[in-house]
């Protein structure tokens, strides 16, 4: 594989487009906007950062559009940098030309410089066009392109020489050169992509052989499919490759012959010479010919494929992301203990009891698909009620169903009185996974692996974000053909838009819930903006050698946290007084206790003496409530005179009489006014202002809705057309909505049945909504139940 095939980066080429005015273009934003995205990210910005704290450069742009902006840079700058790698190639084999070198740097895209590239990959087959060049014939293809009557094609040949041997070798060779010269020019490739845009082009699916097995007809619905490709759905194309990939599917596209018919006729005019006679004009109109069926129709047929592919990939992971953001935000379920059971039949169902901060309390195996569940029966109620435990996560994997039922059951019988249990049936997507992991290992080294899913499961209710940021995206059961993604782009390739995209939501919803600094374990501190694994743990250390932090500022101290690191975390970690309080007292309680260990742990707030330059900094002990906040510690002074304005204090944080004060001055001074005479920008003071509103404890995920609880189930022979329910959103696609109505089946709720005026506030549905819907349709012999959405709750 050559420089320019393996993406080794080369110096910057100048490419005959401007960066921020293209990127403009493709994601229709400012130029000023595109301006200030790409000199943040080239400072090393974080996108939380840049839409959090970073307003007034973006327009107040939302993170979903500004990770489509970054995204769209990253492919640019990968263009202009395989762009540099091709030039230097080819100019390397001597080979580079004025009008090759403009269209390499007129390109916009990789497939344009795949197309432009592939004729001088080392160690390829030549092209015809090629061989015919070592030949001698570029000359008289170019001779007879610009005056034909000067040429004598006798003259070039060479009876003992192969390709030369007569004059219809000779002319089949000058063919081959003119047609690539046709294929390579950019008008003309321009030309043929706008008729295709404006024009017929159909992609085509057809089963490859009657013999071809397809387990359940999966691919029915394209056995004989055709679709325009402006028209086509992201997950019917993942759908097709899906079905081309198992050898099932032939796919082709169709490019309408009246399209083909204009290309031709521009051509001619194009590429045929004036005044010629009719032979010459014959002679360039097969050159057309040849040059469009042997290079131009694939080349277009390629890149329709890769662009419906692209496309739609891109739309799997918009979907992938919202799903797992949705998911990734779903509400705590705070102050209470919870069993968490991973259902099985032949090795049990594996159980474990949480406190409310996710402590184990105990740990079992039960079987309740046998004739050991009456004996189990007591068992269950014994922990129950000595932990007093009133809510139950029951694992969606094997046996989910039968486990419901048994619990159910024993609800409705009253075993469980007095205590009130409830259950919620939770996503176990991962869960086996992690339960292996090397950091489930870490996590819990004394705990058996298969009772390790129990303890995640009970945790995902207990606080999702937490305990799904431990498993890897992919395995979370949200999306739409996430797995039939191609590899690279799924995992471990640096320039992977699936990874970039998936760590950027995650990263998100941790940075904007925000996290205690002095409680949360390394896997959630590595997900805050600017925080690396590396970085985590050293905070992690520093916490476990010095106590807890008492403000943000002494995350200065740590050696590896440079200022970049603070400015793009400081604003997404938190530093709660009474955690502080209650580790100092834990502190000196095992201080009291173990006196005889050598070294105590220092206490919060205490310093080192080191001859480290960190060390030497002047940072402050004290606690700040601004801490607890949203508010980026750049802003501090800000709204310090914002409090002394309304004449205010940091103890009035979250309190009415903070929110009166701020709606007075308001009202009397305005928000233009105030932000001018502050000297900020308006998003920022609207950020500091909501910062100073909001309870200390406020948490982003309370307007989401909470898991749905049960103490009954259904049967999905009890569902009768019209029958109403009340379900959960568990996944969403571009062609609707999977709805678990507690039948053991998920229903769809199509998007033809999903109106617009039922939707809240208009926004889309997403994993975790309550919803009432109706059954319009079943299918019980084929697993399809069919639903129409009639309110949001």
């Amino acid at each position: 594989m050559d420089e320019a095939e393996c993406g080794r980066p080369s110096s910057p080429v100048d490419m005959l487009w401007d960066t921020s005015i293209a990127l403009a273009d493709s994601e229709n934003i400012e130029t000023w906007v595109a301006d200030n995205v790409i000199q943040l990210i080239d400072d090393g910005c974080t996108i939380p950062f840049i839409a959090r704290y970073r307003k007034e450069k973006t327009n107040s742009m939302e993170p979903n559009k500004l990770r489509e902006v970054v995204s769209a840079y990253d492919q640019l700058k990968r263009v202009q940098s395989k762009a540099a790698n091709v030039i230097k190639t080819i100019k390397k084999q001597g080979k580079m030309d004025d009008s090759l070198n403009t269209s390499i740097r007129c390109a916009r895209s990789m497939e344009e410089l795949d197309h432009l590239y592939t004729p001088f990959k080392t160690g390829s087959k030549a092209t015809l066009a090629e061989r015919a060049r070592k030949l001698g014939l570029e000359s008289a293809a170019k001779l007879l392109m610009r005056s034909p009557q000067g040429i004598n094609i006798e003259s070039y040949v060479k009876p003992k020489v192969e390709g030369l041997s007569s004059v219809a070798e000779v002319n089949k060779g000058i063919q081959h050169i003119i047609a690539d010269i046709i294929a390579k020019d950019v008008e003309t490739m321009s030309k043929i992509r706008e008729l295709c845009s404006q024009g017929y082009v159909t992609i085509n699916s057809s089963k490859k052989s009657k013999n071809v097995a397809d387990e359940n007809a999966k691919f029915e619905r394209y056995y004989d499919f055709t679709c325009t490709v402006r028209n086509v759905r992201p997950h019917q194309v993942l759908a097709m490759n899906r079905g081309e990939s198992l050898k099932i599917l032939t796919i082709k596209v169709e490019i309408a012959q009246n399209i083909v018919k204009s290309f031709k006729t521009w051509c001619n005019d194009r590429w045929v010479p004036k005044f010629c006679n009719h032979i010459v004009k014959g002679f360039i109109q097969n050159c057309i010919e040849d040059g469009y069926l042997r290079l131009i129709q694939p080349i277009i047929v390629r890149q329709t494929r890769s662009e419906l592919t692209k496309k739609a990939e891109n739309a799997s992971i918009e979907v992938f992301s919202h799903n797992l953001k949705r998911l990734l935000l779903t509400p705590p379920v705070r102050g209470k203990v919870v069993m968490g059971v991973d259902p099985g039949y032949r090795h049990g169902c594996k159980i474990a009891v949480m406190s409310p901060l996710g402590n184990i309390l105990s740990t079992d195996v039960i079987y309740i698909h046998d004739n050991r569940k009456h004996a189990d029966k007591a068992r269950i109620k014994s922990l129950l009620v000595k932990y007093s435990c009133e809510t139950l996560a029951i694992g969606n994997g094997t046996a989910c169903r039968e486990t419901e039922s048994f619990f159910s059951s024993m609800i409705q019988a009253g075993f469980f009185l007095p205590l009130n249990v409830m259950y919620c049936i939770v996503d176990e997507s991962g869960a086996s996974i992690y339960s292996v992991s090397d950091e489930a290992t870490k996590e819990l080294p004394n705990l058996d692996s298969n009772l390790r899913s129990a303890v995640s499961i009970g945790r995902r209710l207990q606080d999702p974000l937490i305990e799904l940021v431990k498993i890897e995206p992919k395995h979370l059961g949200v999306g739409m053909y996430q797995h039939d993604i191609s590899a690279t782009n799924l995992k471990g390739a640096l320039d992977s838009v699936v990874e970039e995209c998936v760590s950027s939501v995650v990263e998100e919803c941790v940075s904007f819930v925000g996290v205690d600094l002095n409680v949360c374990n390394e896997s959630l501190l590595r997900r805050i903006a600017g925080v690396s694994s590396s970085k985590a743990g050293k905070i992690i250390q520093w916490r476990n050698e010095k106590g807890s932090f008492t403000n943000r500022e002494q995350l200065k101290t740590i050696k590896g946290l440079g200022p970049k690191t603070f400015e793009q975390c400081a604003g997404f970690v938190r530093i709660n007084p009474q955690t502080v309080q209650r580790i100092r007292q834990e502190e000196e309680s095992e201080s009291e206790q173990s006196s005889s260990t050598k070294g105590k742990k220092r206490k919060a707030g205490t310093s080192r003496s080191s001859k480290s330059k960190k060390a030497k900094l002047e940072i402050p002990t004290t606690i700040n409530p601004l801490d607890m906040t949203c508010i980026h510690p750049e802003s501090y002074h800000i709204t310090e005179k914002l409090l002394e304005k309304i004449n205010a204090s940091v103890t009035e944080i979250g309190l009415a009489c903070m929110r009166t004060k701020l709606s007075q001055t308001v009202g009397q001074t305005g928000m233009d006014s105030l932000a001018s005479e502050l000297e900020v920008g308006m998003p920022t003071l609207q950020l500091i202002m909501d910062g100073l509103k909001q309870p200390l404890d406020y948490d982003i995920r309370t307007a989401y809705e909470k898991p749905l609880f049960r103490q009954g189930l259904m049967s999905v022979n009890d569902l009768q057309i019209g029958t109403v329910l009340t379900g959960r959103v568990g996944n969403v696609v571009h062609f609707g909505a999977f709805v678990d109505i507690g039948v053991g089946k998920d229903g769809l709720i199509h998007t033809s049945s999903m109106p617009f005026y039922r939707l809240q506030n208009g926004k889309p549905l997403g994993p975790g909504d309550k919803v009432q819907v109706k059954v319009i349709k079943l299918e019980i012999n084929k697993g399809r139940i069919a639903l129409e959405l009639l309110a949001v709750l």
